[in-house]
């Protein structure tokens, strides 16, 4: 008897993992935190955000203890949940670090990565392009992470990986609104450009400058974004 079809079960039929409550409530606090709808510093009553939610506490402070890893959420001295609220300083030291990371993991990924792994990284960088103007801002900026984590990932490099994901998920809230400024959008684009133009090249040198002068530029917007912050807050 062929047993193609357990073959195509196994590809096509298998059973994925469900999504836990606590995984679905930090999915819908975590758009509302990128989207600003949630601003930095905002108290997170925890009643009235499991009620909204339609959950019971403890999932909540499940999806709460997910966010807090991701450096989106933040405890005050008596416990209580806020949205986190870096400074510019803390944000420029992680990105400095990531854009370590990632020119390490460009430059791996010139020598480690097969040519599908390439071509996902170049796919990926086509999509962003060609759909630019029509894709909404969490749509762009999650196929902007998907770009770089898998060119992490290609890197093959398991102790590297890890430490990226933890440092890029603190970053999460920087990097949405560095995409989302109205001249940032076509620059990144051209600099993914540049990333994939080097990558498929396996040109380690210009992969890695490439990716450098990319988190560069992310943390000359973020320095221009806290600045208009600071300009338009109100006087004491």
């Amino acid at each position: 008897m062929s047993e193609s079809w357990i073959d195509n079960l196994k590809e096509e039929g298998g059973v994925r993992p469900r999504r836990t409550l606590a995984e679905e409530a930090a999915d819908n606090l975590r758009e509302f935190i990128l989207l600003g709808k949630l601003a930095p510093g905002t108290a997170i009553p925890e009643r009235d955000l499991a009620d909204a939610l339609g959950v019971s506490r403890t999932p909540l402070r499940e999806a709460l203890r997910l966010l807090e890893i991701e450096g989106l959420v933040e405890y005050s001295a008596t416990r209580r949940p806020r949205v986190a609220d870096p400074s510019l300083h803390e944000l420029t030291q992680y990105i400095s670090v990531l854009g370590a990371l990632e020119a390490l993991a460009g430059e791996m990924a010139c020598i480690e990565a097969t040519m599908a792994e390439i071509a996902e990284i170049v796919r990926l960088g086509a999509r962003m392009s060609k759909n630019s103007s029509r894709l909404e801002p969490l749509e762009f900026f999650q196929l902007d992470m998907q770009f770089h984590a898998a060119i992490v990932e290609a890197s093959r490099n398991e102790p590297l990986i890890e430490t990226h994901r933890q440092y890029n998920a603190r970053l999460w809230r920087a990097r949405f609104l560095s995409s989302q400024q109205v001249d940032r959008r076509d620059n990144t684009l051209a600099q993914h450009a540049d990333i994939t133009d080097a990558l498929q090249r396996r040109d380690a040198k210009a992969t890695r400058r490439a990716l450098r002068d990319h988190l560069k530029s992310t943390i000359e917007n973020i320095a221009r974004i806290h600045s208009d912050d600071a300009d338009r807050a109100p006087e004491d």
